[in-house]
């Protein structure tokens, strides 16, 4: 595997306070705005929560990675994502990000493991680990 790898996103303006975005890596396209509490339409992804969900889908596939290259079967994970924004530093900037992975798991003997291996994701994961601000993972697996 190479030393480097690059990702493209690019997007366009459609009205109000939103737009597409578009990838090479996909024919979808999401359609975003900004949250409504900034003047945003409703029920549309906005950029913080995008972010969120970068989040949590390189905890998934990081965790999923680890699990196969260890063996380790696990029944299910889920993972919630909450972030909060506070103005601060002339700007809005999200203040913390925590992670709450609920991981299930075959048998009881499997927890050692499974602990382990979510604290192994959370510190691989390379979108939290790109982030300036806090991420903290609550620790939450269901047998």
């Amino acid at each position: 595997m190479s030393g480097s790898h690059k990702y493209a996103v690019s997007g366009s303006w459609m009205k109000g306070r939103g737009g597409v975005l578009r990838s090479d890596a996909t024919a979808s396209m999401i359609t975003f705005s900004a949250p409504v509490e900034f003047g945003g339409e409703p029920a549309l992804w906005t950029p913080e929560c995008l972010l969120l969900a970068a989040v949590a889908g390189c905890f998934i596939s990081t965790f999923a990675a680890i699990a196969a290259f260890s063996k380790y079967g696990f029944d299910s994970l889920e993972v919630a994502v909450h972030g909060e924004i506070q103005k601060a530093d002339g700007g809005w900037r999200f203040t913390t990000i925590e992670v709450q992975p609920t991981l299930t798991v075959a048998t009881v003997a499997d927890d050692e493991r499974a602990i382990a291996f979510l604290a192994k994701a959370e510190a691989a994961c390379l979108v939290s680990r790109s982030l300036s601000s806090k991420v903290t993972r609550y620790p939450w697996f269901r047998k």
